[in-house]
């Protein structure tokens, strides 16, 4: 799976598809958990659908990486993907910020650089 990134630092921004759900949620934890980057930020503003194994590849990359010394943080303005980490309750469990910047500012090593 490819999906569009961004550097910042020691933080890799990666852009979700549009649809982050059963077919595409192995591969997509895949991509995160091989990144270059330790630190990732997770833009779900492209996201029109997100499912239950969508929501676990996050949890499972961000848990993979934290193995490993990273974190995943989300961003996103799509008040459709905000309402369902909330519903869901892994805005509890994942940071979610408004945007892109606040989110890779949030990792210690982006001022450091």
């Amino acid at each position: 799976m490819k999906c569009p990134s961004e550097i910042f630092g020691e933080v890799v921004v990666v852009h979700t598809p549009e649809e982050l759900g059963d077919d595409q949620a192995e591969a997509f934890e895949a991509l995160l958990t091989q990144l270059d980057r330790l630190n990732v930020v997770i833009d779900l503003d492209s996201t029109e659908s997100i499912d239950s194994r969508g929501l676990t590849s996050l949890l499972n990359a961000r848990d993979a990486l934290c193995e490993l010394g990273g974190d995943v943080k989300v961003a996103t303005t799509n008040h459709c993907n905000r309402k369902i980490l909330e519903i869901t309750r892994l805005d509890q469990q994942l940071e979610v910020f408004e945007s892109i910047t606040d989110a890779a500012k949030s990792f210690d090593h982006f001022d450091s650089e």
